[in-house]
């Protein structure tokens, strides 16, 4: 008499706790990224303020900022350089920092004429790691899981917002 369960279902087992241990990590390669990305954007805002006026040459001369006045597009540039990733490392509002410096990493590419291609793939690479922020949010470990049940006093338990607390 064979005691031992079939291999299909020792393989499947095996796969599940390799999945839940993938799982745990998820928090954990989050906050890296979250991390990893503000300091990127945060470094670049800091460079822009540092030498203003070669900021607003490149502007005016190199970035060509699709509908927006030079002037107004670096103000813009750098304030969300600056103010975004603070967001995203505590995680608050995380999902709308990851889009916000996934659109202004993308008007960046689009406003270059000629981009290096190390640069390119650079910002690929910040791309697809801001959009899994996007699609996934900023997990586990962010103020966002902290604040949401605060914010979502008074509401039913279906979720659907009445206006106003229930008593």
């Amino acid at each position: 008499m064979n005691t031992h369960p079939p291999l299909q279902a020792r393989l499947w087992t095996g796969a599940e706790r390799g999945d839940a241990a993938l799982e745990a990590l998820q928090p954990a390669a989050q906050l890296l990224a979250r991390l990893y990305l503000a300091q990127v954007f945060f470094l670049a805002g800091i460079t822009k303020l540092a030498d203003w006026d070669t900021t607003l040459a490149l502007f005016s001369e190199e970035y060509h900022v699709p509908l927006l006045d030079p002037t107004f597009a670096a103000w813009l540039g750098t304030a969300a350089e600056l103010a975004l990733p603070v967001f995203l490392v505590l995680g608050l509002g995380g999902r709308i920092a990851a889009f916000g410096l996934f659109v202004l990493n993308a008007v960046a590419v689009l406003s270059l004429s000629d981009i290096a291609p190390a640069a390119l793939q650079q910002h690929q690479f910040w791309g697809s790691l801001l959009a899994a922020l996007v699609l996934w949010g900023p997990g586990r470990w962010s103020l966002d899981r902290v604040v949401a049940p605060w914010l979502r006093a008074g509401q039913p338990a279906d979720g659907r917002y009445t206006g106003a607390a229930s008593t």
